[in-house]
């Protein structure tokens, strides 16, 4: 199985991708965040090109544990991949994944500067690695 996880913003979309074991994220260019169509488009080729049959779109949930307007709209972009892609899409809570991202390419020596480019698909291959280890945990013994 091939994943790739997507780290939806209005700006720009992190994606990540696993390996083929499903192991494995990593993280992939951005995409442009304010077309949706043509990013559900992109999202749908890159899936092709790669042989991903399975999406993991985070979902942005509130301080205090509830759904606002970025959750909405992540579940809108969730339907709106699976029925243009026909591939299985799960919403995943990203809690705190873009701060551990942040965290990580500090700790890899990028200031803010030289990872602002990088922390979206950096969160979206945290949010991906969290639903592989999740999967591998559920079937591990």
């Amino acid at each position: 199985m091939r994943a790739l996880g997507i780290d939806l913003g209005s700006v720009r979309v992190g994606i990540a991708i696993s390996d083929e074991l499903g192991l494995m994220a990593h993280p992939r260019p951005y995409l442009p965040g304010g077309d949706w169509p043509a990013l559900v488009e992109a999202l749908g080729s890159l899936a092709k090109e790669e042989n991903v049959d399975h999406f993991v779109v985070g979902l942005p949930r509130q301080l205090d544990g509830t759904e606002g307007r970025a959750a909405r709209d992540a579940r809108r972009f969730a339907l709106a991949l699976g029925k243009h892609t026909g591939i299985e899409v799960t919403l995943r809570d990203e809690w705190l994944t873009t701060r551990e991202a942040r965290a990580r390419l500090a700790a890899s020596g990028k200031n803010d500067k030289q990872s602002r480019s990088r922390v979206d698909s950096a969160a979206a291959a945290v949010l991906l690695q969290s639903w592989l280890d999740a999967r591998a945990g559920a079937r591990d013994p």
